[in-house]
């Protein structure tokens, strides 16, 4: 237990991250509505991955209009985020449109909103059959162990967190889907600076969840400087979202 000033920064801060998450939504979803959002998907320069990138790949995805909704899956669908984000992309593309995925069973309420389907992002075949059959455009990828079970489990986390990653950047590759990966305030470490905290700084975290955020803004920002040429007002955006210390 917290004593009772510590207690209230505490829920203090726990607000202020609720309120940075809603925020942070709200503007994804405006941004997919106006087509304004480009997203970095994966290449051929992954070449620990056994699986062959198709040499005619195309690697942008193609604008929507607005009677062309996009069809989205979103891995790992009943963590912190992922059915928050389906109500908000449902309100805007249709309910048919959005597809939850997770490897749990759904609470009844979830289940009975709208799609919801069996997803591990360790089978990359089943992601195959999955982006093919529902026809996906757009890929949310949510699905990671989070600080406490991934160092209860480092093996495991490493699988999901950096194996799965893969998988997914390789799904969206070979399909030419949109993909969007979120990071964590677990990316920095305590020797990163403090108040303001800069995107570009030093990143030493100390667990394996953090670690593997790191690993996937890295892998996102070559994608982005290497594969594509963006119009100016996305020149200092990355493959991932991070927010500052004191965030989520």
């Amino acid at each position: 237990f917290l004593p009772g000033f510590r207690c209230q920064q505490w829920l203090h801060l726990v607000f202020e991250r609720k309120m940075l998450f809603i925020r942070m939504l709200r503007r994804v979803g405006q941004s997919l509505a106006c087509g304004c959002w480009t997203p970095v998907l994966p290449v051929r320069f992954l070449g620990i991955s056994p699986r062959q990138i198709p040499a005619d790949a195309n690697f942008h995805s193609a604008s929507f209009s607005a009677t062309d909704h996009p069809r989205v899956l979103i891995t790992g669908g009943l963590g912190q985020l992922g059915v928050g984000l389906a109500n908000l992309l449902r309100k805007r593309f249709g309910k048919d449109n959005v597809i939850l995925s997770d490897i749990r069973k759904p609470p009844d309420h979830v289940f009975h909103s709208g799609p919801f389907i069996y997803s591990d992002i360790l089978d990359y075949k089943n992601l195959r059959e999955i982006v093919v059959n529902n026809r996906i455009t757009w890929l949310f990828h949510y699905s990671a162990l989070l600080s406490a079970i991934g160092e209860a489990n480092v093996s495991l986390a490493r699988a999901v967190n950096i194996t799965g990653l893969h998988n997914i950047l390789d799904v969206a590759a070979e399909h030419n889907l949109r993909l969007f990966v979120p990071s964590t305030i677990g990316a920095f470490g305590p020797t990163s600076p403090r108040n303001p905290t800069p995107d570009l700084c030093i990143q030493r975290p100390r667990t394996i969840y953090g670690v593997s955020k790191v690993h996937a803004e890295l892998m996102g920002e070559t994608m982005q400087s290497r594969f594509f040429m963006m119009p100016q007002s996305m020149a200092n955006s990355s493959a991932t979202w991070k927010p500052a210390q004191g965030c989520p």
